[in-house]
């Protein structure tokens, strides 16, 4: 296309729309890097938390504040949040195969449809150059 003509409307919206999903990948990758990062740092401190001695004094974050709590209740806690990142992650996964897999599709279908408008133009000029009656 030469920069004097403008992007068809049927091509306009096949990249409106693969742009969208490129937009919503990139959200879907940012809050599964967020929950990786959360489930590391569950993690550690888990680890940290099952080597103080059971009648250690232990607090817990609640806001700006911390709390006194027992060891055995911060676990579970911890556990809990653990366990529910790990299942977002998994969700955020199929989610991101789900859009890479739709954006292969849209960039197959946008190039299809490019050839066949080129190879429509093209084949209209050849035939009006080649067409002694014109």
């Amino acid at each position: 296309m030469s920069s004097g003509q403008q992007i068809p409307p049927w091509l306009q919206e096949q990249l409106s729309k693969m742009q969208q999903s490129q937009q919503s990948l990139q959200s879907i990758l940012f809050q599964k890097q967020q929950l990786e990062i959360e489930h590391m740092e569950t993690e550690k401190a888990l680890e940290e938390l099952k080597k103080a001695a059971d009648d250690d004094t232990v607090y817990k974050h609640a806001g700006s504040i911390l709390i006194k709590s027992n060891k055995t209740d911060l676990i579970a806690d911890l556990e809990e949040r653990k366990e529910l990142a790990k299942t977002r992650i998994t969700v955020l996964s199929k989610q991101e195969e789900r859009v890479k897999e739709s954006l292969k599709e849209q960039e197959s279908k946008i190039n299809e449809m490019m050839r066949s408008a080129a190879s429509g133009t093209t084949n209209t000029q050849q035939t009006t150059k080649t067409d002694p009656s014109k």
